[in-house]
Order: structure tokens, then sequence, then C-alpha cells
């Protein structure tokens, strides 16, 4: 299997979404078309369904996990993780939130546009992350401000 063939998959401590195939446009076709945009929004569902699984299946660990122990060492162990749990649901719930604003973008035709500048954000930039609303110049620019920020 080719490099090109190859599925892709992102993965991070709270990203992750399943493997798929890269877009290949045609030659002549138009940026953000009726193929690209399907392709972005199978994308971002699946990975909200990922998400909404995992938070499922979170909810259903804390309820089974729901025990007294009388060691205060295993306590506090189940407390650390189940704190730790839920701060990862928290960055996924926001995630989803993120989703569904690209899923709107989407439907609203303005899906694949910096929001900064109006100019492409670019296919292969969508695919490594699908909720981008910047291009990576704007987006470079916004974290060099961000930077000189937090040096003051």
């Amino acid at each position: 299997m080719t490099t090109e063939s190859a599925a892709v998959q992102k993965t991070s401590s709270s990203q992750q979404f399943s493997a798929f195939e890269p877009y290949q446009p045609s030659p002549d076709e138009e940026y953000m078309s009726a193929g690209q945009l399907a392709h972005f929004r199978k994308i971002l569902e699946d990975w909200r369904n990922e998400l909404l699984a995992e938070i499922d299946r979170t909810v259903q660990n804390l309820q089974i996990e729901n025990v007294n122990y009388s060691d205060p060492n295993d306590r506090a162990s189940l407390e650390t993780d189940m704190g730790l749990e839920l701060r990862a649901r928290d960055r996924e719930r926001k995630l989803i939130r993120k989703i569904n604003q690209a899923l709107e973008r989407i439907n609203a035709g303005e899906y694949g546009y910096c929001e900064a500048c109006g100019v492409e954000i670019g296919l292969r930039r969508l695919e490594a992350r699908p909720t981008a609303t910047l291009c990576i110049d704007c987006k470079t620019l916004e974290e060099k401000r961000e930077r000189q920020m937090a040096q003051e």
C-alpha cells in the first residue's frame, strides 16, 4: 500500500478520528465542491459520533465504579482517575461544539475558507484539522500574537 492510499489517522491526547482515505480532487475540480464537502461532512460526523460514544462509555463506567472503598488510598486513586476522565470528557465536549460549528459552516457554504482573510484553508490542512477556521498564515500570526501577549 502506498503512502498516498494509506488511510490517514489523527490522534492526540484529546482528539482522535477514525481513518479515512485522503480526498483526491480531479485536476479541474473546484475548491469545496459537493464531493469535498461530503468528504469533510463524513469526517466530522464520524468524529463526533466517536466522541459521543466515548462520553457514553464514561458515563456507564462512572455508574459502575460508584463504589465506596474503605481504604483511603483506593478512594483517592479512584477520585483522581475520575477527575482525569471528567477533564478529558470536558475537552471532548468543547471539541464536539467545534465540530458542530464546522458542520454549520458546511451547511452555510462557508466551510474551507479562512475567517480572517477569506482565502482557501486547503484540503490537507482541513484533513489534519477538520475544525480549522483559519488558514495556516493567519493561524501562525495569531499564535505569534498570543506568544507576545504572554511575554508581556
